[in-house]
């Protein structure tokens, strides 16, 4: 379950834009996150606070294939980023680094800067707080819900190999 202020964004939301190409060699996912979404909004990074959500449109973490971009926003605090719809690669990069995302296009549209919303991403229900309105996404599939709940994919493997 995950709560937080919502920071919203618009369509084609793309990695540069997540976390600048000038910062790829940052030496750690905490200075990655210095600089999250800098070019789009200067504020992110001054305002963000530990379990706040993230809201994008269509298509979102477009661009290139660089997991540095979940890696960033789930450093600045971000607990979970819902979308209308992922670009495949950030969709991939999440699950593999243990990153909650949902697909929920309605959500996407209706959730607004500022307003309070709770995720069960098991159950794939978001809820509006400051509205009230509840939309619901598909959830993932019990073996991707083991690799989030691990913290990523070689995490994942690692418990599996050693039968935990």
């Amino acid at each position: 379950m995950y709560q937080g202020t919502a920071f919203q964004y618009g369509d084609n939301v793309d990695t540069d834009v997540i976390i600048p190409a000038r910062y790829l060699n940052a030496p750690s996912a905490e200075e990655l996150a210095k600089h999250c979404m800098e070019d789009i909004d200067v504020n992110f990074v001054k305002e963000v606070k530990k379990g706040d959500i993230m809201v994008g449109g269509e298509n979102f973490g477009c661009g290139s294939s660089r997991e540095h971009a979940p890696i960033a926003i789930r450093a600045s605090g971000i607990s979970c980023v819902i979308a209308a719809s992922f670009a495949r690669i950030f969709y991939r990069n999440a699950i593999n680094i243990g990153f909650p995302i949902l697909e929920c296009p309605e959500a996407a549209a209706r959730i607004k800067k500022g307003d309070t919303v709770t995720v069960d991403a098991d159950q794939g229900i978001i809820k509006n707080e400051t509205t009230g309105e509840v939309f619901h996404a598909t959830p993932f599939p019990a073996f991707i819900n083991r690799i989030i709940e691990n913290g990523g994919l070689l995490p994942y493997l690692v418990n599996k190999e050693a039968g935990k």
